[in-house]
This record gives C-alpha cells, structure tokens and sequence, in this order.
C-alpha cells in the first residue's frame, strides 16, 4: 500500500465509496465526485486489467480500448508488482484468473 496516499481524507473518500451500495449509487456519486473524462479513464484502466489478465497482447488492447501503449505498461506493472487489488476484485466478480485457463 502506497503510505503517501495515506491520511484522514483519502480515509474519508474511501470510507464514503464503501457506503455505496449499488451500482446506481456508484453512477450518482462519481458523476458528481469526477469528470467524466476522469470515470472514462478509471474504466479504460479497469477493461485494460481485465485484457492482460486474460494474456491479450498490447495490439489488440490498444484496439478494443483506445488506451496508450504507456497506460497499458502502467496498468500492467500494477497487476506484476501492486498491491494484488485488481486481482481481489477480478476473483470476487468471479472472473478467473485467464478464461482460458483451467485453474
């Protein structure tokens, strides 16, 4: 976990995101809280770690996101060497690890 980003208000904001409890919510609150170019980016991040979850290759991410080559490496050092989060969600979605894996 990334210590600099720790202290009472970003507890704050995460203690507000675990107050959500659908997925309405989740669209009032964050139209309110981000842009919309911000939303799009959180989403093209997640769609890009789901990608490379399943093996798919830059080329063909690149093509069904529109994200940059740069975001990819960037969401990709994250699933290699983060904090193992984008895992815990994937897993409690009930996505496994590569859909064309047998685990």
């Amino acid at each position: 976990m990334n210590s600099k980003l720790r202290n009472e208000k970003t507890d704050f904001l995460f203690e507000t995101l675990l107050m959500l409890g659908s997925v309405d919510e989740c669209y009032m609150f964050f139209e309110d809280l981000c842009t919309v170019a911000e939303i799009k980016a959180m989403t093209q991040r997640m769609s890009v770690a789901r990608m490379l979850r399943e093996k798919n290759v830059y080329n063909d991410i690149v093509k069904a996101t529109g994200a940059s080559t740069a975001t990819i490496s960037r969401v990709n050092r994250s699933l290699i060497n983060g904090c193992d989060a984008y895992d815990m969600v994937f897993e409690r979605l009930g996505l496994s690890h590569n859909e064309g894996d047998e685990e």
